[in-house]
C-alpha cells in the first residue's frame, strides 16, 4: 500500500511530488519559487501541513538572520573583535576572534570542557559564560569546526550586550511575528497540542555497526562538537524532545517549526527583510576543504551552510541550514527559490539524503518554468 500524501503543488511542480511520496512516512516539503508557493506537501501517521517539531541546527539560520539584520543596520561589525562587544570573551587567549571568525565556524570553540547537560544547554547565557572562560581547540582561524550546540548562546550574547534584547526576543519581534511564521525559537505553551516529537532513527545492525564503529570519542574535537563529552551521557536526538528546551529555544538547536515555517522564512529573506548587499556577504562561502566536527563534505558560508556546494541543482549563491533529525531550508536568489524540510522520525546517521533530490526536482521545474 503506498504512502499517501496530502496537499499541493502547483502546475509543472508533478514530479516533486512524485519524490516526496518515495520518501519514509512522516515529512513536510514546503517551497516557493519566484514569490509565489508551488509546494505544500506532507505524510506520514499523524503528520499534518501544520504540525510542528523540532528543528534542530536548522534553527541557526533564524540566528544568523538576527544578526544580518543588525550588521546590516550597522549595529554589529563583522570584523570587529568579539571581546569588543563582549570584554569577558576575551580570556584564554580569544581577545582578537572577530565576529565573522565566530560565525564562520573559525574560532576553535566548539563545546567547552565537560560539556553540558540538557538543562543548562537550555539556558543560553550559562553556555556564554563557560565558553568565555574556553580556550580554543586550535589556532583561531587557521581551521574551522562547527560549534552545534554553543555557537547560538555565543552569538547570541554578542546581540544581548549590543541591544539589550535576545536573539529570542528579536527574532519574534522582526521576523517570526511580521511574517507570521510556524518557526518559533521559544515554543509557546498553548501550541505543544501541535508539536510531534521527533522518533528515533531505524538502522539495520549492520547499519549501527558501521556507525557506531566511526562514532567519534567523547573527547575528541568531533566529539566535543556534538556535546558527546557531557555526564550523563548526551543524546543529541532527544534535545527537542524536553519541553525545556522548546520553550527556551536556544538558538544553535532549540527551534520547533514547520517546513512552511522554514520555507517562508526564507522566502521573506528573498522578498526583501535583509538587503541584496546583506545576502551577499553572508552567503560568500568562508570555510571549505574540511570540517574538523563534521567532516570534509561541509562547507559554510557567513554562518550559514554553503548550499550551491551542497545541492549542485543550486547556484553559488545559495545559503541555509540543515538540522541532525534531517530537516533542512535554504534560499538561493539567483533562482528564486526558498525551501523548508521536515522529517518526524530522525534520518538514520544524521543525513537525509532525500533533501538532494527533492532540491533536484524543485530547481528542475522552476528551470522548466
Amino acid at each position: 500500500m503506498g504512502l499517501t500524501v496530502h496537499g499541493t503543488v502547483a502546475p509543472g511542480y508533478e514530479a516533486v511530488l512524485e519524490e516526496f511520496a518515495a520518501v519514509e512516512p512522516g515529512a513536510q516539503l514546503a517551497a516557493y519559487v519566484g514569490g509565489r508557493q508551488v509546494v505544500d506537501l506532507w505524510a506520514g501517521d499523524g503528520v499534518g501541513g501544520d504540525s510542528l517539531t523540532g528543528l534542530y541546527s536548522s534553527t541557526k539560520a533564524a540566528a544568523y538572520v538576527v544578526v544580518a539584520l543588525l550588521v546590516q543596520e550597522g549595529a554589529l561589525s563583522l570584523d570587529r573583535a568579539v571581546s569588543g562587544y563582549w570584554p569577558e570573551f576575551a580570556a584564554a587567549g580569544k581577545s582578537a576572534i572577530t565576529l565573522r571568525e565566530l560565525i564562520s565556524h573559525r574560532s576553535g570553540l566548539v563545546n567547552a570542557d565537560g560539556g553540558f547537560t540538557v538543562a543548562e544547554l537550555a539556558d543560553e547565557e550559562l553556555v556564554a559564560k563557560r565558553m568565555a572562560e574556553q580556550r580554543p581547540l586550535w589556532r583561531p582561524g587557521s581551521a574551522y569546526g562547527y560549534g552545534g550546540f554553543v555557537i547560538g548562546a555565543m552569538v547570541g550574547e554578542v546581540v544581548r550586550r549590543v541591544t539589550g534584547h535576545s536573539i529570542q526576543q528579536l527574532f519574534e519581534e522582526r521576523v517570526r511575528s511580521p511574517y507570521e511564521l510556524d518557526l518559533y525559537l521559544g515554543l509557546p505553551e498553548e501550541l505543544e497540542p501541535r508539536f510531534l516529537e521527533v522518533l528515533p532513527w531505524i538502522a539495520t545492525p549492520e547499519q549501527e555497526a558501521t556507525f557506531q564503529a566511526y562514532y567519534p570519542g567523547p573527547d575528541s574535537v568531533a566529539g566535543m562538537g556534538y556535546n558527546l563529552n557531557a555526564m550523563p551521557p548526551f543524546n543529541p536526538l532527544e534535545f527537542a524532545n524536553h519541553r525545556v528546551v522548546r520553550a527556551g529555544g536556544p538558538a544553535s538547536a532549540g527551534g520547533v517549526g514547520s517546513a512552511r515555517g522554514l520555507a517562508g522564512m526564507y522566502q521573506a529573506i528573498l522578498d526583501g527583510l535583509l538587503d541584496p548587499y546583506t545576502v551577499a556577504e553572508f552567503a560568500t562561502i568562508h570555510s571549505t576543504g574540511g570540517d574538523l566536527v563534521g567532516g570534509p563534505a561541509v562547507s559554510y558560508a557567513l554562518g550559514f551552510q554553503a548550499k550551491g556546494l551542497e545541492y549542485r541543482c543550486l547556484s553559488a549563491y545559495a545559503f541555509g541550514h540543515n538540522g541532525s533529525a534531517g530537516s533542512d531550508g535554504f534560499a538561493d536568489p539567483r533562482r528564486g527559490i526558498a525551501y523548508g524540510y521536515t522529517r518526524r522520525r530522525a534520518a538514520f546517521g544524521y543525513s537525509a539524503p532525500e533533501n538532494q533530490r527533492l532540491a533536484a526536482a524543485i530547481a528542475e521545474a522552476a528551470a522548466r518554468a
